[in-house]
């Protein structure tokens, strides 16, 4: 699918039909080889293929081509929908065109095309259009982070909250802290997508800091947002220590539940 944005609005460009002359934002949403080569034969720059936005190295992922800045960073999806996977997704900025490629759907970018609908001229330049995506990339990634801090905080109370009574209501509380385990792995799975796509972005951004030209008036921009992405990078270490302590302190709880347990076994097997 190939969506272009301008300060008069969005639409879909279909089969064989030319990009308009005031486009700005152009996002290429599973794109197919010809729509690649019509972009590509329309700006002059080459734009990555899915081969080339999975590749791994820093010089695959952040160069220029023929004065465009490419940059493939990894971002989070699924996190508040409890389906966390990572996902490449590439930002070509030119001198008047900003692309995006993507596989997957990204919730970011469809907040930001609406904020564009809402008021179109957010999107009347490349920088302006990249620098606005970026920043409902990183507010949807606070949010997600916020959604592993409450779900870390509600596997707090139930770990620790005493269960009464002894026998059925025992095991039923030993059979719930395994249960908390599960809940574990599921925040720190979310949690290790989340700083992955923390540093992805620190390391574009910075990398964008270096390529963008000074006339680009971005420098502010990216010192605001590269601040932001520090604050989540200390937010999800306070989290994942939290999630290393509720870990082992569950742990903990389950060997002393099966103890207790075992030593009424062992009386009963006495008297017997």
């Amino acid at each position: 699918m190939l969506r272009v944005f301008s300060s008069s609005g969005q639409r879909l460009i279909g089969n064989g039909e030319a990009l308009p002359a005031d486009a700005v934002w152009i996002d290429l949403f599973a794109p197919t080889p010809e729509e690649e080569a019509r972009v590509e034969a329309a700006l002059g720059f080459e734009v990555p293929t899915a081969d080339e936005m999975a590749e791994i190295e820093t010089s695959s992922r952040l160069y220029v081509d023929n004065g465009a800045i490419v940059m493939t960073a990894t971002l989070a999806t699924g996190i508040m929908a409890e389906t966390p996977e990572t996902v490449p997704v590439s930002f070509v900025l030119g001198r008047s065109h900003l692309v995006t490629v993507r596989y997957a759907e990204i919730r970011s970018f469809d907040r930001y095309a609406a904020q564009l609908d809402r008021v179109p001229a957010q999107c009347s330049a490349a920088p302006m259009a990249l620098m606005g995506l970026i920043d409902a990339i990183v507010d949807r990634l606070a949010d997600g982070l916020e959604h592993v801090g409450r779900e870390v905080d509600q596997i707090s109370r139930a770990a620790f909250r005493r269960a009464e009574g002894k026998g059925r209501q025992q095991r039923r509380s030993n059979l719930a802290l395994q249960a908390l385990l599960t809940r574990l792995g599921a925040a720190q799975d979310a949690l290790s997508k989340a700083r992955e796509s923390v540093v992805s972005l620190t390391r574009a951004l910075s990398f964008l800091a270096f390529a963008a030209p000074k006339d680009a008036g971005l420098s502010a921009q990216i010192k605001t947002q590269l601040r932001d992405l520090a604050s989540l990078a200390d937010q999800a270490s306070f989290i994942g220590n939290n999630l290393t302590f509720l870990l082992d302190a569950t742990l903990g709880l389950i060997s002393i539940e099966q103890t207790a347990v075992q030593k009424i076994f062992s009386v009963a097997s006495l008297v017997f």
